[in-house]
């Protein structure tokens, strides 16, 4: 509406009205919320200002409210909570922070300052079976070394809570088997945190194979390698990680080979290389190459290693063209591009895809199946593939011989993500 003439408007003026609407809740635009669905009310919507021709702006959200977002505990104050999953809590549309598991007591106290947790919410490793009588924790976050993951879940499934397991699942199949028989008795939700399932360029170009625009998947080729430091940390103890590099940083190889084809491997032969020289390698491989081989024919070459400079890349080589993420893995700065026949000429393409914290995507995943009562799109069924898979390497690293690998008996994968409004 066109203010009358004889009134003038200041930005100030402007800005303390809209503010009196806000507070009033006034929204033209609102919708009644569906139960198990986020609130639309909270949605807003602006008004473009630049031309069609122009990428149209995107406002964040909606968020639902903090009194309706679900509670998580988070289990494990290491690095990666520290750094990336509190963190991203604050970006998440549908979490909250509600609980801390430590053994560090100073630590969990620092943590729940900083991130509004009570007091009475910080629990030791022994005291972890009390999150059954806190009501404010729908999901249980595990972010705990590899071999203790099963005991956690199992736990934490006992006491009536959802979960969210970190990747690699655990470090045997039969352990897997185990945390997801418990789930399944205690009707809980198990999903494991394949974050790159998640992330925007990860499904750009899983998305960009099955419509076909690069012609017939014909080989994968994907490496992960960091240097790592200190020989005494947790993953550089078989018992505790279940191996070296190829369980923490080959499985996000292995894994985009599998979600990204649509297939499942029947033949895998693997490699290791363990130093007698260096101190961080006395239990673990420093690297380990693998090629998975699938139904259709289809190769994927794949390295991981501990002792080497950061490489990170991934390529899909198709028969029309090629697609690769380089760098591919990380938390963040991944890079896609591809490559086909345009009009006689070859175009290498680079889209503009939004970066989105991964962790806040695959919590916010969690967090809607709990409002919707919808299975995870990464179950537990998809880890435990990927740890069949994972010892068929190793054992085939040991005989030196491939080995076959009988297919998962249904699918491993839930539906997609489900729908945020």
């Amino acid at each position: 509406m066109r203010a009358p003439s004889n009134l003038t408007f200041d930005r100030r003026d402007f800005l303390r009205g809209a503010t009196a609407l806000t507070a009033a809740g006034v929204s033209g635009l609102a919708t009644a919320q569906q139960p198990g669905q986020p609130n639309a009310d909270n949605a807003v919507s602006l008004s473009q200002l630049h031309a069609p021709t122009e990428a149209p702006e995107k406002t964040p959200g909606p968020f639902e409210a903090p009194d309706q977002r679900i509670g998580f505990a988070v289990v494990g104050l290491g690095h990666l909570t520290l750094n990336q999953i509190l963190p991203a809590m604050a970006k998440s549309k549908y979490c909250k922070p509600v609980a801390l598991v430590s053994g560090s007591p100073e630590k969990a106290r620092k943590m729940a300052a900083q991130y509004g947790i009570r007091p009475e919410a910080i629990y030791d490793y022994a005291s972890y079976d009390r999150l059954a009588r806190n009501p404010e924790v729908k999901v249980i976050y595990i972010v705990l070394p590899n071999s203790m993951h099963a005991e956690f879940v199992i736990r934490g499934a006992r006491a009536g809570k959802h979960i969210l397991c970190e990747k690699p699942m655990a470090t045997s199949a039969a352990d897997c088997e185990r945390m997801i028989a418990a789930c399944k008795a205690a009707d809980v939700k198990l999903m494991i945190a394949y974050r790159q399932q998640y992330e925007p360029m990860n499904r750009a170009l899983g998305k960009m194979i099955r419509e076909g625009k690069l012609g017939s998947l014909r080989t994968i080729i994907a490496s992960n390698t960091q240097d790592q430091g200190d020989p005494t940390q947790w993953r550089q103890n078989r018992k505790l990680g279940g191996g070296g590099c190829l369980p923490d940083v080959g499985i996000y190889c292995l894994n985009a080979a599998r979600f990204l084809s649509g297939e499942e491997p029947t033949e895998v032969f693997g490699a290791t290389w363990q130093p007698t020289d260096d101190p961080r390698f006395k239990e673990v491989e420093a690297s380990c190459t693998f090629t998975l081989r699938f139904p259709s024919g289809l190769l994927a070459t794949c390295s991981s290693g501990y002792a080497g400079h950061r490489s990170q890349f991934l390529r899909l080589e198709c028969a029309d063209g090629w697609a690769e993420l380089n760098p591919a893995f990380g938390y963040t700065g991944l890079k896609l591009r591809s490559s086909r026949l345009v009009d006689g000429h070859e175009t290498i393409m680079e889209p503009k895809i939004e970066e989105q914290d991964q962790f806040a995507l695959e919590m916010d995943h969690m967090a809607l199946c709990v409002m919707q009562n919808t299975n995870p799109h990464t179950p537990g069924e998809e880890g435990l593939h990927d740890q069949r898979l994972v010892e068929a390497i190793y054992e085939s690293a040991r005989t030196g011989r491939s080995v076959k690998v009988p297919p998962p008996p249904a699918p491993t994968r839930g539906p997609e993500l489900p729908p945020k409004s």
